[in-house]
């Protein structure tokens, strides 16, 4: 019974991770208007620049950084 319970719970845990995960936040500034905004897609480098080193969990984190950036000021 417990073998179960563990193997069930182990299977929740790992089918909900990549859902949980898959939505990030990305600060970024439009390389040609240099306009801020925040987008849920990783940018590419060229046309839109990721600000910062990496994406954000919540929309709130990223607008955080975003304002804190001196080039979005």
């Amino acid at each position: 019974m417990i073998r179960n319970i563990a193997i069930t719970a182990t299977a929740l845990v790992a089918l909900s991770m990549p859902a949980l995960a898959a939505v990030k936040y990305y600060p970024v500034q439009d390389a040609t208007t240099k306009k801020c905004s925040i987008v849920e897609k990783k940018p590419d480098g060229k046309t839109m620049i990721l600000i910062g080193k990496t994406g954000f969990s919540t929309k709130a984190k990223a607008e955080t950084a975003l304002k804190a950036d001196k080039a979005c000021v």
